[in-house]
């Protein structure tokens, strides 16, 4: 039995970390096709952020956050993948932040021992999002450098690591001496800071080449450097905007060395059931063995999200915030 009221965060209108109010809401019933999950952790995302401020709009009011984990409490008809009682994860099930989540079956997958709901929740979509880049935006190859930005950030450590993992060396920005020693550990090879010339220094670190792919979750503030970073025929992976949306681009700035630009996004590269469970599972699995490390580094109580989004908003984090029911 679950309880017919539920704590969650709710949003009636855009806008800053205030608009994230809590309330009580009836808990909801799964329906054909899907389950209801009593939540033991939520991530907190910057896609989260872009959901509060309207920048990726949702029908109002609603309850945010799209990653957490927990355990099954009720499936609806039709489910047969999931039990009640399975402890299961997710990274694009809207309406995260509350204590019980009503998801479609075919978006959660089963936790695998070893594997903690607080390390899923935080692990999920950063993952998954690292996974995407490295094997879709930009296939990395043993022998590549590429360039990380924000490598000591939450998905830009996860980034590294898979780059890593994959036989890359990797260049990696970042603003202080400790983001620098975080960098490394996730396996930066080189770490520049954002004042530096990262553009020339890249160079100089490939020999005048530059390099063939960036990835950029920085947005606004690195876009040109990124650019300016490429070898010719080189990949500008730009996959978020945690200083500002990036300004329109003259598509004839490309032409001075064939560069490809992509802008996408964790649901375009999660479209059928088979690809999420390869993309998640390989996820868990190197969570699993260690392979793949997540540090959580605050814990927030449910009803202080707004002070989470401030605090992750502030680019002063490292590693994962969790909201906890």
């Amino acid at each position: 039995m679950t309880d017919t009221m539920m704590r969650a965060i709710q949003i009636e209108a855009y806008g800053g970390p205030e608009v994230l109010v809590p309330a009580d809401l009836p808990t909801p019933e799964p329906g054909p096709g899907e389950v209801l999950v009593r939540a033991a952790a939520s991530g907190v995302n910057f896609v989260d952020i872009y959901h509060r401020t309207g920048a990726y709009p949702n029908p109002l009011p609603f309850v945010p956050g799209v990653e957490g984990a927990g355990t099954v409490v009720a499936v609806g008809p039709g489910v047969t993948d999931v039990a009640v009682g399975d402890r299961v994860g997710w990274c694009s099930g809207p309406g995260s932040y509350a204590e019980f989540v009503k998801l479609r079956a075919d978006v959660v997958v089963v936790l695998p021992d070893g594997v903690s709901e607080e390390l899923a929740a935080a692990g999920l979509l950063q993952g998954a999002t690292a996974h995407y880049l490295t094997h879709a935006s930009y296939p990395v190859r043993a022998g590549d450098t590429v360039l990380v930005h924000a490598a000591a950030g939450g998905t830009g450590q996860l980034v590294t690591q898979y780059a890593h993992a994959l036989g890359a060396r990797v260049i990696g920005t970042v603003s202080t001496d400790a983001k620098e020693a975080t960098a490394r550990a996730a396996g930066a090879d080189e770490v520049l800071r954002y004042d530096d010339d990262v553009a020339k220094e890249v160079r100089r670190l490939t020999d005048g080449e530059g390099v063939p792919a960036v990835f950029d979750g920085v947005g606004r503030a690195t876009f040109d450097v990124s650019l300016a970073s490429l070898a010719p025929r080189g990949t500008l992976v730009t996959f978020g905007s945690a200083s500002g949306v990036v300004a329109p681009l003259d598509i004839a700035r490309l032409a001075a060395g064939s560069y490809f630009v992509t802008r996408p996004s964790l649901g375009h590269h999660l479209r059928t059931r088979a690809e999420l469970v390869e993309r998640l599972g390989d996820v868990l699995h190197r969570l699993a063995d260690g392979a793949l490390r997540v540090t959580v580094t605050r814990r927030f109580p449910l009803a202080e999200a707004a002070a989470a989004h401030e605090a992750l908003a502030s680019r002063g984090t490292t590693g994962k915030l969790l909201l906890i029911p």
